[in-house]
């Protein structure tokens, strides 16, 4: 493998004009400002995870999916273990979630991360538009803060 490995590798996903969508891509952006000194990690934020990235989570040694969540009331900020799973429909090519990944990390590389672990903000609007909704924008504070402390914890490991 050709790319350095990381000690903590941060994958965002989002669309920033989409509203609360962007909220992976914020903070990828705050992360690279807060860690961007630091060569043990490394932060990469996409429009979508796809199937290129396995690589790089297969060279971590832990790694922190961040995404939105629909599924989530909105502002509500979580933090979860994610495991290696594939998909039941077989290998999305343009889309892959954070199971999915790891398993093709797995699979091609013999690889995975130590540590994985799946931050989400609860979206409340993916309306075309690049501002937050109120209640996402008032968790940026406590998604920044979870976010670092799980570096922090990462890194102390």
């Amino acid at each position: 493998m050709s790319l350095p490995s990381v000690r903590c590798l941060i994958l965002a996903c989002g669309n920033t004009l989409r509203g609360d969508d962007g909220v992976g891509p914020w903070l990828a952006e705050w992360a690279e400002g807060r860690f961007g000194a630091e060569p043990s990690v490394r932060v990469v934020s996409r429009q979508q995870w796809t199937p290129d990235l396995a690589q790089e989570v297969a060279q971590a040694e832990s790694a922190i999916f961040i995404d939105c969540a629909v599924d989530s009331a909105a502002g509500t900020v979580r933090i979860a273990r994610v495991h290696a799973a594939r998909s039941g429909s077989g290998l999305a090519t343009h889309h892959t979630d954070a199971q999915e990944l790891l398993a093709l990390s797995e699979e091609l590389y013999s690889s995975l991360p130590r540590n994985t672990v799946l931050l989400t903000v609860g979206a409340g609007s993916t309306e075309v538009g690049e501002e937050f909704s109120t209640l996402v924008s008032n968790a940026l504070p406590e998604a920044c803060a979870l976010l670092e402390s799980t570096v922090r914890s990462f890194l102390d490991r």
